[in-house]
C-alpha cells in the first residue's frame, strides 16, 4: 500500500453540511470500479473533481475545503478526515484508513440528504481533486482498483 501523510478529502469527502450526518439512502452504491476512468488521466480526472467539488460541496465544505458548515475536507494537519469519527457524528462509525474508506462514506451520506446520488464516475472525480487539494497526485486516477492502496492513516 502507498502511504500518504496528507490527504483530501473528500467532499467526498466528510460530513453532512450544517455540522451533522445524514443517513444513508435505502439503497446506496458503493463505488468499486471507475470504467469511466479509461482513458482518463489524473490530471483529467482532477480537473474534472474541481468543477464538480465547485458544484456539490463547496457550498458547506468551503471553495478551499476549509469547513464552513460542514468540517474541513482540506489540510490533515489542521483536522481534516480524522482517522476516527468526531464524538459528535451521528452515522459516521468507521475509521478513515484509506481512501477507499472516505468514498465508502461519502457516496453513502453525500451530498447531505442524497448520498449515492451522483454519478460514480463523480465521486471518483471529486475525491481526485480532494487528494490533489491535499498534495497528493496519483500515477493514475483513483478508483475502486486502487482506493484502498491511498493509505490516510495506519
Amino acid at each position: 500500500m502507498r502511504t500518504i501523510a496528507i490527504l483530501i478529502a473528500a467532499c467526498a469527502t466528510l460530513v453532512a453540511c450544517g455540522g451533522g450526518e445524514t443517513p444513508p439512502p435505502s439503497n446506496p452504491t458503493t463505488p468499486t470500479s471507475a470504467p469511466s476512468t479509461t482513458g482518463m488521466s489524473w490530471n483529467d480526472q482532477v480537473a474534472a473533481g474541481q468543477k464538480l467539488y465547485g458544484e456539490n460541496c463547496a457550498g458547506c465544505h468551503g471553495n478551499a475545503g476549509e469547513g464552513v458548515k460542514a468540517p474541513r475536507v482540506v489540510g490533515m494537519s489542521a483536522g481534516a478526515l480524522p482517522l476516527d469519527p468526531p464524538a459528535t457524528a451521528k452515522y459516521r462509525k468507521t475509521q478513515f484508513h484509506t481512501a477507499a474508506d472516505v468514498a465508502d462514506f461519502v457516496v453513502h451520506n453525500m451530498p447531505p440528504g442524497k448520498g449515492g446520488s451522483l454519478p460514480e464516475k463523480d465521486y471518483w472525480a471529486i475525491l481526485a481533486f480532494d487528494l490533489h487539494a491535499n498534495g497528493v497526485d496519483l500515477p493514475k486516477p483513483i478508483d475502486g482498483s486502487n482506493a484502498k492502496d491511498v493509505v490516510i492513516h495506519k
